[in-house]
């Protein structure tokens, strides 16, 4: 999982927008290259959402780093095998080209009880419903008028077999969210940054996604 981590026995914490909105002034609009985003319905729409945390993170935050490119080669199945992982992402300095062209990264996480942590399959089974989640947060960021980069979590899994498979392009760029690793991204610092702690009991899982955009200035 892109940031699998034991977690329960809190209250829902989140980051209010109209407090943590990096350089906002607790404004509820902010111009998005003419388009004005309205803050206090993106954070009405994502109240109403089960989501454990979501806060805002400075992009230029992000640690990017090659160790975690190299876990993702040496200890990751998926590494060579899906558009979503590497090396179909691009080299890690690439991704973080990418990634800092933006100014804006909202963070999402969800949580979910499990009968057994080391029960892989079961474990996994909670991503569908985080995965879910991710799409709703990207609709409403572009029904504000925002054009969200999205970073989830593991490989992608919408096609049976991944079209990086036979040298040809994704089938549907517009659905696949490359895993929040395959960047290079070592999300922890930036969870504990956010007061949020890396684990929090026993038999919970924890998914994080990463939504990055640009106000167009």
């Amino acid at each position: 999982p892109a940031a699998p981590f034991p977690g329960c026995g809190r209250p829902l914490v989140h980051q209010g927008f109209r407090d943590h909105l990096p350089g906002s002034g607790g404004r509820l609009q902010e111009d998005f290259g003419g388009i004005f985003v309205n803050y206090e319905k993106l954070e009405a729409a994502l109240s109403e959402l089960p989501l454990y945390i979501y806060a805002w993170v400075e992009p230029k935050n992000l640690e990017f780093s090659d160790r975690v490119r190299w876990i993702c080669q040496h200890e990751c199945a998926m590494y060579g095998t899906t558009w979503a992982c590497p090396p179909g992402v691009g080299t890690v300095e690439e991704c973080k080209a990418k990634c800092l062209g933006y100014n804006k990264c909202l963070l999402i996480s969800t949580i979910t009880e499990v009968a057994d942590i080391s029960d892989l399959q079961a474990t996994l089974a909670t991503r569908a419903d985080h995965e879910a989640l991710t799409d709703q947060v990207g609709d409403i960021l572009r029904s504000l008028g925002a054009e969200p980069y999205i970073l989830s979590t593991e490989a992608c899994a919408i096609c049976k077999r991944c079209a990086y498979l036979d040298n040809k392009p994704c089938r549907h760029p517009e659905k696949m969210h490359p895993c929040v690793e395959s960047q290079g991204i070592n999300i922890i610092p930036t969870l504990e940054e956010n007061g949020l702690e890396f684990q929090y009991g026993s038999n919970v899982v924890t998914w994080v996604s990463l939504l990055l955009f640009t106000d167009g200035n």
